[in-house]
C-alpha cells in the first residue's frame, strides 16, 4: 500500500487558502489601492494624505510580518519525522515508536489473529479504535496518513492550528512534524 502525494483539503491552493478567502483578499486590495488613489490624486487635503501614507506603510509592514513569520513556520514544520508519541489526557508521553527508515506503518491494535506496526492495545481509549484503524505510508519524502474505514475515524490537527479536521477515508493526508493525530479519541504526536 503506497501513499501519493495530493493535497489534504479540496478547495484550497498551495498556501492552504480556500479560494473564497482570496476572493476576499483581492477586494480588499482593489478597496485600499481605490482609497490611496482618492487620498493622493483626488483629495487636496494635506492631512488626509499623511494618514493615508502612514496607514499604507503600517499595513504594507503587517503584511511582511506576517509573511516572514509563516515562513519561519514553515521552516519548523519541514523538520524530519522521525517518532510519534502517545500521549495522555495531560499530555505526558505514554509510548513512543520510532519510524526512520519504515516505510508503511500499521496503527491499530494486535490480537492473535493480527498484528499491527502502531499497537495501542494499552491507549486508554483503545476499545473504541478498530483493529485495523490507519496506516502510515513514506512516499517522495514525507509521511501521510489514510483512515482505512474505521469506525470512529481519525482526526488530524496541523501544528500551529486549533482545528481538527476529520479524514476521509482511503485518502492519504500529509504529515509534519508537530500535528497531532487524533486514532479515535488517542492522541498521536508526531514529532
Amino acid at each position: 500500500m503506497t501513499a501519493q502525494a495530493t493535497t489534504a483539503d479540496k478547495g484550497h491552493d498551495r498556501g492552504g487558502k480556500s479560494k473564497g478567502i482570496i476572493i476576499i483578499d483581492i477586494l480588499i486590495l482593489i478597496t485600499a489601492i481605490e482609497a490611496l488613489y482618492y487620498a493622493f490624486f483626488i483629495n487636496t487635503d494635506e492631512q488626509v494624505m499623511w494618514a493615508a501614507a502612514i496607514a499604507a506603510l503600517t499595513a504594507l509592514l503587517i503584511f511582511l510580518g506576517i509573511k516572514l513569520s509563516k515562513r519561519n513556520g514553515m521552516k519548523r514544520k519541514t523538520e524530519p519525522i522521525a517518532k510519534l508519541v502517545l500521549l495522555d489526557e495531560e499530555g505526558e508521553r505514554m509510548k513512543e515508536w520510532y519510524i526512520n527508515g519504515e516505510t508503511s506503518l500499521l496503527i491499530g491494535k494486535s490480537s492473535g489473529r493480527s498484528e499491527v506496526d502502531i499497537d495501542l492495545s494499552d491507549a486508554e481509549y483503545a476499545s473504541i479504535i478498530s483493529p485495523q484503524h490507519a496506516v502510515l505510508n513514506y512516499a517522495q519524502g514525507a509521511w501521510y496518513v489514510e483512515d482505512l474505514d474505521s469506525r470512529n475515524g481519525v482526526g488530524l490537527r496541523k501544528f500551529n492550528r486549533s482545528a481538527v479536521t476529520r479524514l476521509d477515508n482511503e485518502q492519504p493526508y500529509r504529515l509534519d512534524a508537530g500535528d497531532l493525530l487524533l486514532i479515535a479519541n488517542t492522541r498521536l504526536l508526531v514529532k
